[in-house]
């Protein structure tokens, strides 16, 4: 697309009403720029309640999924779309990324904190039998002081390993947080990461979060191909966490036979762990692997299908705890994810590179 006016015009799209202080703080320190600001009612991937005169003039877009369905014929000036979330799989069967030039970034790097947080969370309610302690407690009984009793076999997380597959910004704030545990940490990327240039986190980071020298994990894997998924799953794994974008190689990544080699047969169950998007993992194969005893139990922030069917037996797995895709929401949310966008404008004036640019041939 290409060209436009020597003018920026930069129109915030969002469910929700942006507040005030961000707008007038992007106008203020971008004053040869014009911010606009609408709240929108959009559940699918399409121009809403946008005056046609506003959109036409538009350069920048950011939105969660708010686009224009013609980007040629409504948006013929825009170049560049920053999207709330962190990935773009939500927006790739749309017209302006399958067929337009637009610049497209993400807000990647700005869940780190919360996600991390939930992980460590979920996996501790489970070492440490939390639910049968919330069960006494809404009965109002002390519980029983014999060491028979479930809840008093737990063992800490000291000296075990985790395996982050997909050691991106919110793999490497788990695995600072693992560490910090007293976990030892490997990493699985989908390419080789043999350098300690290529280690090194090239996108947005939260403050004293992270690994952005990539100096956490103890070895690295990498690979979009069984051989060497399998290869990094054989590595002694007791809690796995998943973390990498949904695209055409990572669906059904983990199915049966992975989560036989990551368990050794059934021999040490394994904790599960997704934060990314449910089609990555086989459902029905570790809903098997989760009854017979191949796993050890599993957090899923994420399902598939999204809801999660009320007659889904994940719900009533005593192993299992399922949340409803809420572990990257929190009150930073959008001020962080500004400070990608913030980021990125400097360096446009600047003529640099952008962050968080999404690849299309790759699908992030």
């Amino acid at each position: 697309m290409g060209g436009g006016p020597a003018k920026e015009h930069l129109l915030i799209a969002a469910p929700q009403a942006i507040p005030e202080g961000i707008v007038a703080r992007l106008q203020k320190k971008f004053p040869d720029m014009d911010v606009t600001s609408i709240q929108v009612n959009s559940t699918s991937p399409k121009l809403v309640d946008v005056p046609a005169s506003t959109f036409a003039k538009v350069t920048i877009l950011v939105t969660f999924n708010v686009l224009p369905p013609d980007p040629s014929k409504d948006a013929p000036n825009l170049d560049w779309l920053h999207l709330f979330s962190a990935g773009s799989n939500h927006i790739q069967h749309h017209p302006l990324y399958i067929s337009s030039d637009v610049t497209i970034t993400t807000s990647s790097g700005i869940h780190g904190p919360q996600i991390a947080e939930w992980a460590v969370m979920t996996a501790l309610v489970q070492s440490h039998k939390y639910k049968q302690l919330y069960e006494l407690q809404k009965e109002h009984r002390w519980g029983k002081t014999g060491a028979g009793d479930d809840y008093h076999n737990v063992r800490d997380w000291v000296g075990r390993r985790i395996g982050v597959l997909g050691y991106g910004s919110i793999g490497r704030q788990v695995g600072r947080v693992a560490k910090a545990l007293g976990m030892d940490v490997i990493a699985y990327t989908a390419t080789p990461k043999n350098t300690p240039e290529k280690r090194r986190d090239p996108g947005f980071i939260v403050p004293d979060t992270g690994d952005k020298e990539g100096e956490v994990p103890s070895e690295w894997y990498s690979g979009l191909d069984k051989g060497n998924l399998h290869e990094f799953l054989r590595q002694d794994i007791d809690w796995l966490l998943v973390s990498v974008p949904l695209t055409k190689e990572t669906t059904h990544f983990l199915g049966k036979k992975e989560f036989e080699i990551l368990s050794q047969g059934g021999k040490k169950p394994a904790f599960v762990t997704n934060i990314a998007r449910g089609a990555i993992i086989d459902q029905l194969a570790l809903i098997e692997a989760l009854k017979n005893g191949t796993l050890a139990g599993a957090a899923l922030d994420v399902t598939d299908p999204e809801p999660l069917p009320e007659d889904s037996e994940l719900w009533d797995l005593e192993n299992v705890i399922v949340t409803p895709h809420v572990s990257g929401v929190g009150q930073a949310y959008l001020e962080r994810a500004f400070q990608v966008l913030e980021v990125n404008l400097e360096r446009r004036q600047k003529g640099e590179r952008l962050i968080n640019v999404v690849r299309r041939e790759r699908g992030y």
